[in-house]
């Protein structure tokens, strides 16, 4: 199994029996960040494929399973001066639990990149899929009711936890802004006509 970007390579794939002793192990949790150690996203899906992973995303996304964990990172990992970009590819095998290799810090800032650029783009689509009027009201709610589930479950699996009050306080407001992109969309397109 392999991370779908060019990573820096397997951390140590044939350990020497010498490598593998308890200090040894010790030695290396000591080199592990103290933030990287405390990081608690992801662990819903301790013990899963990247594959596995990969193939979930791509059945309801645009992203890979890569630009996923990584976008999460880099907001989880923003200082004041930017992305901790090295920190997180050096340490992506502790703080993501289906992904096996570190990463360059121009590999994180791809990833991060590609996410950003997919985001835009299916934004652009769906605004104009709704805009245009291709869809009626109801299709859009009923679009934006299954959309919402998939991005909740995604935000479940990082760890947070949403109340059902905040649940349906965001959907108000998707909802909300629907309507006035319906509205302002068929505003536009009766002062074209």
């Amino acid at each position: 199994m392999s991370d779908d970007s060019t990573a820096d390579g397997p951390d140590d794939p044939d350990p020497s029996p010498s490598s593998t002793g308890d200090g040894d192990a010790a030695a290396a949790h000591a080199d592990v960040p103290p933030d990287v150690r405390k990081y608690e996203r992801f662990k819903k899906i301790d013990g899963s494929e990247y594959d596995r992973v990969n193939d979930f995303l791509r059945d309801r996304t645009y992203i890979t399973a890569r630009e996923w964990a990584i976008a999460r990172l880099c907001v989880d990992f923003r200082t004041e001066t930017g992305v901790e970009m090295t920190k997180i590819g050096e340490n992506l095998p502790e703080l993501v639990p289906f992904m096996t290799d570190t990463y360059s810090p121009q590999a994180v800032n791809q990833a991060r990149s590609a996410f950003e650029d997919k985001v835009q783009k299916a934004g652009a689509t769906f605004l104009y899929g709704a805009m245009s009027g291709f869809f009626t009201a109801e299709e859009l709610d009923e679009m934006m009711y299954e959309v919402t589930e998939v991005a909740k479950f995604l935000l479940e699996v990082e760890g947070v936890d949403l109340s059902v009050a905040e649940e349906l306080d965001a959907e108000d407001r998707i909802s909300e802004v629907m309507r006035e992109v319906r509205e302002s969309s068929e505003t536009l397109r009766d002062d074209l006509d």
